[in-house]
């Protein structure tokens, strides 16, 4: 296959996986801040079956495109274990879960259309360092978003009085990445969990934020005072 079709091809497949991922946050989102029961939304586990159908797919195809095969095995392999349809293959298993365990399997795929979703909007920048940029900084506001979701399905609807809606757990999950902290404490194991792992993210993360303003002044200035050198011998 030449290089033109393959990027055809793998532009097509990351438009059809950034599309399906943004709809699957979508109906998630809904589905949590309304409180419905997924299990019994038939439409959505139909469409959850399929978004994972595609990311699989477009697992193998790209790895069949791929050059070095052993590598992207190497650095994508999670890729694979997140397109799986758990719930789907639930009930044929005869394993028996709770209703917290499956809230959970729920959010697997929408790991797996996080990851893309970030890794697309990195390949938007020419500049790689930039790029990775924007991927880790996508990964930040996707984890947060989804935290905050599961934050208000544990601790909303009465079991955490500072929780009113789904807004206050945002707030909360912003407040934490963030560490600047917030009057809103969790009260149940999950929450507690959360609030740790946005913490640490937030510590880890940032600081990358602030190498990458620190680089792109120096180059500017850089980029000033050679410049200015030219003009001055210009005769």
């Amino acid at each position: 296959m030449s290089l033109d079709n393959k990027k055809i091809l793998l532009d097509t497949l990351r438009t059809v996986v950034l599309v399906l991922s943004v709809i699957l946050i979508v109906y998630i989102s809904v589905d949590s801040i309304r409180d419905r029961d997924f299990l019994k939304n038939h439409d959505y586990m139909v469409f959850q079956f399929w978004v994972c159908v595609v990311f699989i797919i477009d697992f193998f195809v790209e790895l069949w495109i791929a050059d070095r095969k052993l590598d992207y095995i190497r650095h994508r392999w999670y890729f694979l274990l997140l397109s799986i349809p758990y719930l789907n293959l639930l009930p044929y298993t005869g394993w028996l879960v709770t209703q917290e365990e499956l809230y959970f399997f729920r959010f697997i795929p929408l790991a797996r259309g996080a990851m893309a979703l970030s890794i697309v909007i990195g390949y938007i920048s020419k500049n790689r360092f930039l790029g990775m940029l924007v991927t880790y900084l996508s990964i930040l506001v996707l984890v947060t978003y989804f935290a905050a979701l599961i934050f208000y399905q544990k601790e909303g609807g009465g079991v955490n009085s500072a929780v009113g809606d789904y807004w206050d757990a945002f707030w909360w999950g912003c407040s934490q990445v963030t560490t600047l902290g917030c009057d809103i404490y969790p009260v149940t194991t999950t929450g507690r969990i959360l609030c740790c792992v946005l913490s640490a993210m937030g510590i880890v993360m940032f600081p990358l934020f602030t190498v990458y303003a620190t680089d792109a002044i120096q180059h500017y200035y850089e980029r000033s005072r050679h410049s200015g050198h030219k003009t001055h011998f210009r005769p």
